[in-house]
């Protein structure tokens, strides 16, 4: 890790923009903002600074994963919401981003529809955390850190 905070870009997909009013027994019941609000938090704690994007088009998150590449961010925790199912632009511009990345979802996908158990990015993600709600943004800054070349930030369990 380098001698500045290393910095994890959260990138946020389509319908994130609407927690707090999903179905809280998947998606909880924060908002977006609270979430981003206790991320910030977590990252703080672990020495990282952090950075939020959400979007409801596919193309602005391809995009902003493009911006990544070459010093963007240091790492990046992504959600892309249903897009993580098929959207292979994705999966295409987070592989020339060159940087670690965790796949994060707050719902057990695992648990849930068939077609939500498929991951065109998991291939390319150093972890895949599924269904420890908000706290799984803790164990993907945790496991960026460990990426990074910093100190264990705490249990494992949970990644998938």
């Amino acid at each position: 890790m380098s001698a500045s905070k290393p910095r994890v870009e959260v990138l946020h997909g389509v319908n994130l923009n609407m927690l707090g009013g999903r179905d809280p027994l998947h998606y909880g019941t924060l908002t977006l903002r609270e979430l981003e609000e206790q991320i910030a938090a977590w990252a703080a704690e672990l020495g990282m600074a952090v950075g939020f994007f959400q979007t409801n088009m596919e193309g602005e998150y391809v995009e902003r994963l493009q911006t990544l590449a070459g010093g963007g961010a240091d790492a990046a925790i992504l959600n892309p919401g249903s897009w993580t199912h098929y959207a292979y632009a994705i999966h295409d511009a987070l592989e020339l981003t060159g940087i670690p990345a965790v796949e994060v979802h707050l719902s057990d996908v695992q648990s849930r529809e068939p077609w939500r158990r498929i991951s065109v990015i998991g291939d390319l993600c150093v972890a895949s955390i599924s269904g420890r709600g908000p706290d799984g943004y803790r164990l993907a800054l945790e496991r960026l850190r460990e990426e990074l070349g910093g100190e264990s930030g705490g249990e494992e369990s949970g990644l998938v």
